[in-house]
């Protein structure tokens, strides 16, 4: 029976950008791409209780947090699923990953947000790694996003902290950390390696998006990850 990875998506909660990594990928595990409700104004528990009635009961599967969703994952994985194997974090955090904005949270919480300006997203998301291609599909996942919905998420990263919960993860888990990343600074997989010293973290030269801008690296550090995970032995990676 082929793993089960169950994909959470960033911001955007489209789960639409995940569609590169799945293509590189293949066959080789089955995927669950969860797409969040856009229209819906839900924090991090609700969104936490909503994705743990999709998990798999009945076949083995690994979490993946993109960006966004890494404390929805690290707290789900922290419930002990029964088929659960491993917990995977790309390009995220388990605590606010920009403290100085902690501030001004409350102030996110009731200020209008207008749309993403395209000129802003392509520099900060993809950096020198930006092509039409990867620009189009960022705009159009950030488009289908409400600016009531984007000031909830932005708000809920600003305050969340799931600290605790990472510390009673069980399974084995790998950190993805974008080396060139101008949204979450390294300090993010620094304290998760502080928290979780068992933590395997693979440094990928890519943006923010990297499961998108460098799907068929991102895939085969995934690929190693799952067969490390589901090897009756516990062995390291080397």
């Amino acid at each position: 029976m082929k793993p089960t990875l169950v994909l959470l998506p960033g911001m955007d909660g489209t789960g639409e950008l995940f569609r590169p990594l799945i293509a590189a990928l293949g066959d080789s595990v089955d995927v669950i791409p969860v797409r969040y409700p856009a229209a819906e104004l839900l924090g991090y528990a609700a969104l936490i209780a909503r994705v743990r009635s999709l998990l798999p009961k009945h076949k083995p599967f690994l979490l993946l947090g993109e960006s966004f969703s890494g404390p929805i994952a690290v707290s789900l994985a922290a419930d002990s699923p029964p088929q659960l194997k491993g917990l995977i974090l790309c390009a995220s955090f388990v605590r606010n990953p920009r403290p100085m904005l902690a501030g001004v949270r409350q102030l996110v919480a009731h200020m209008p947000m207008p749309p993403i300006p395209k000129q802003v997203v392509a520099p900060l998301l993809l950096g020198g790694f930006s092509t039409p291609e990867l620009r189009l599909a960022l705009n159009s996942a950030i488009a289908q996003l409400p600016p009531a919905t984007l000031r909830e998420r932005l708000s809920a990263v600003l305050s969340v902290d799931a600290t605790e919960q990472l510390t009673q993860v069980k399974v084995p888990c790998l950190y993805l950390r974008a080396m060139h990343d101008r949204l979450v600074t390294k300090a993010a997989a620094e304290l998760i390696l502080r928290i979780k010293p068992d933590t395997v973290r693979m440094d990928i030269p890519g943006p923010h998006c990297l499961l998108q801008a460098m799907p068929h690296l991102a895939a085969a550090e995934i690929s190693r990850f799952i067969a490390f995970a589901l090897a009756p032995a516990n062995h390291q990676l080397g």
